[in-house]
């Protein structure tokens, strides 16, 4: 099968097209021919050796944490599907590999695709939209009447998160650019703040949650908007020994950690406020509940551009550049 793969960790370089052998089933898994892969900026960082302290890959390896397309082949425990079902999924980690015609994924992993929404649409959701739950439901259980600033509303777990927010019944603030204004009114956002002209530590406070998604400085004002007892929630960084442990790293791994966030956790701390970092997981029965949510048209798939498989490297310098609008998607059947 074709694959988009990466033979050694380069920030600058390229995906490479290769052949690649169609991936061997475990028992629970299925097999899906890939219609459609998202793209995300965590591809990027797996590319250019970002997290390869947390997530040691074996390479060459096919990169794609989204997928939607058709089950060809089931292995012999597999329950939920069968040959024919239309499915979407963000694998698990160490199971990634989208930007490939097939993908094994283990069936707890993978939801049927929105009966609603095509292929692409789809593909854009997983990695998003589970993010943007396990935030906001499993971590900081939004309540109706709550605040929650989302930063970047405009990107792929800012459109999906603010859908969410409102649709939890909470008050939704996010930054964008001024162009950006319209689409983030659309979703629902109650206070659209320009980030370009204005310091939004200045216009909001007493917020109960802030979804981060920016870098360090973006982190340490969002404190300022917090109210005692407030939650920041962090899917950029700095990862925490929490998450370390979480995950079963190596002791060493845990105490690098620690080091790294130590000084957002003090600060955080002298706040009266919870900081966390958040690496989202792979989950079948979260994704049923978002495609429930799709197919009732409370949350819509939010697509910038779509690109053919073969410009897959197009795409991913794409989303690098921060231009994007929602997701951008490889078409690939």
């Amino acid at each position: 099968m074709k694959a988009f793969i990466i033979n050694k960790y380069n920030k600058k370089g390229s995906l490479q097209y290769a052949d690649m052998p169609i991936p061997k089933l475990k028992d629970n898994d299925i097999l899906v021919e890939v219609h459609a892969a998202g793209i995300n900026l965590l591809d990027s960082k797996i590319k250019s050796g970002e997290f390869k302290l947390i997530l040691p890959y074996k390479l060459p390896l096919i990169l794609g944490h989204d997928a939607a397309g058709v089950v060809v082949q089931a292995g012999k425990n597999v329950k939920k599907f069968k040959i024919g079902d239309q499915v979407y999924a963000r694998p698990a980690d160490h199971r990634i590999g989208t930007f490939a015609e097939f993908i094994a994924i283990d069936e707890k992993d993978a939801a049927l695709k929105p009966k609603n929404i095509s292929m692409e649409e789809a593909a854009s959701i997983p990695l998003a939209a589970l993010t943007a739950w396990q935030v906001l439901i499993e971590r900081a259980q939004i309540k109706a009447g709550q605040k929650v600033f989302i930063q970047a509303g405009s990107g792929g777990v800012g459109t999906l998160a603010i859908q969410l927010a409102k649709h939890l019944g909470a008050v939704a603030a996010s930054t964008t650019s001024a162009k950006n204004f319209d689409l983030l009114k659309d979703l629902g956002t109650d206070i659209v703040i320009d980030y370009q002209n204005s310091d939004f530590e200045n216009i909001l406070s007493d917020y109960d949650v802030v979804l981060n998604s920016q870098d360090q400085k973006t982190l340490e004002k969002s404190l300022k908007i917090l109210k005692p007892g407030g939650k920041l929630i962090s899917i950029s960084g700095p990862p925490t020994p929490d998450f370390a442990k979480e995950i079963g790293t190596p002791w060493f791994i845990k105490i690098i950690l620690s080091l790294v966030s130590s000084g957002i956790r003090k600060k955080a701390r002298n706040k009266n406020v919870e900081y966390s970092f958040l690496f989202m997981k792979a989950d079948g029965q979260q994704l049923s509940k978002i495609t429930a949510l799709i197919e009732a048209d409370i949350i819509k798939p939010v697509i910038d551009k779509i690109f053919p498989f073969d410009k897959t490297n197009e795409a991913l310098s794409y989303v690098e550049s921060g231009r994007a609008k929602g997701k951008v998607v490889v078409k690939i059947k």
